[in-house]
């Protein structure tokens, strides 16, 4: 089973990404396959789009419009489900407590909480517990959520702002050291669960819907620019890559080629 680290940052718009300032962005084009006019759901908000990711269909299958969790009209496996199922253990590092609800119970191993509304760099700290689990135990899949971008950057100081430019500078500055610590281990995929406008998001504005997505590792093209990807995508191609059975309710497709 080839090993996955998923990370998301939270509220990072393409533009937002291209003019942060950090040298590893230009880096993680030529690496890996990419887009920059990636497409999310609507509403785009950050638990249904997470909802979305996880379990590859739209708000309006799996039944989540806001950030308050509701169960399942019809239960649907996510991806940490369909691993843990194949035998296959996961890890979460995460910033946002109703996030938890991405994952059903069990189907973790291994966990970490900071809470971002009451602690300063919460990100560097997350990034921090998943490298030291990594090292220790080498989960299969491991899911990183860096939630500072859009609850610092956007929301508090405007998308586009110096401040949310600062906010995703940093957040790339841990993409590196993921990827210089465990990406000749790990395939490596960074996404966003939606970018935003003003102070806010949710709409279906261009700014609120279009992410940016990396995918790095011997299953893809270094350089290669991907077209036509949403955010229903990435469990399916997660779970190619690892060799994990596709939920048969999935909508998306896997990138794998």
């Amino acid at each position: 089973m080839k090993k996955v680290i998923l990370i998301s940052i939270d509220g990072m718009r393409p533009d937002g990404f291209s003019l942060c300032g950090n040298p590893f962005c230009q880096e993680m084009m030529n690496i890996g396959s990419y887009t920059l006019e990636g497409r999310t759901v609507f509403p785009s908000v950050t638990l249904p789009c997470h909802m979305s990711l996880f379990h590859s269909v739209p708000p309006e299958r799996h039944g989540i419009t806001t950030n308050v969790y509701i169960p399942f009209a019809r239960p649907i496996n996510g991806l940490f489900e369909q691993i843990k199922n194949s035998g296959g253990v996961s890890a979460m590092y995460y910033g946002w407590e109703p996030l938890r609800d991405v994952s059903r119970p069990a189907s973790l191993k291994y966990a970490g909480y900071i809470n971002a509304y009451t602690e300063d760099a919460t990100d560097g700290l997350l990034t921090d517990m998943a490298i030291d689990r990594i090292e220790k135990s080498k989960p299969d899949f491991v899911f990183l959520y860096m939630v500072e971008t859009d609850e610092k950057g956007g929301h508090d100081n405007g998308w586009m702002s110096d401040g949310y430019l600062n906010y995703i500078n940093a957040a790339i500055e841990n993409v590196k050291r993921v990827y210089e610590t465990y990406g000749n281990e790990y395939t490596i995929i960074v996404t966003a669960d939606h970018g935003g406008h003003g102070r806010s998001h949710g709409s279906n504005l261009p700014e609120d819907m279009t992410i940016p997505m990396f995918f790095i590792g011997d299953s893809f093209k270094a350089g290669e620019k991907l077209e036509n990807i949403t955010i229903l995508d990435i469990a399916p191609t997660v779970a190619d890559i690892m060799s994990v059975p596709k939920a048969p309710e999935w909508e998306g497709r896997s990138i794998v080629k």
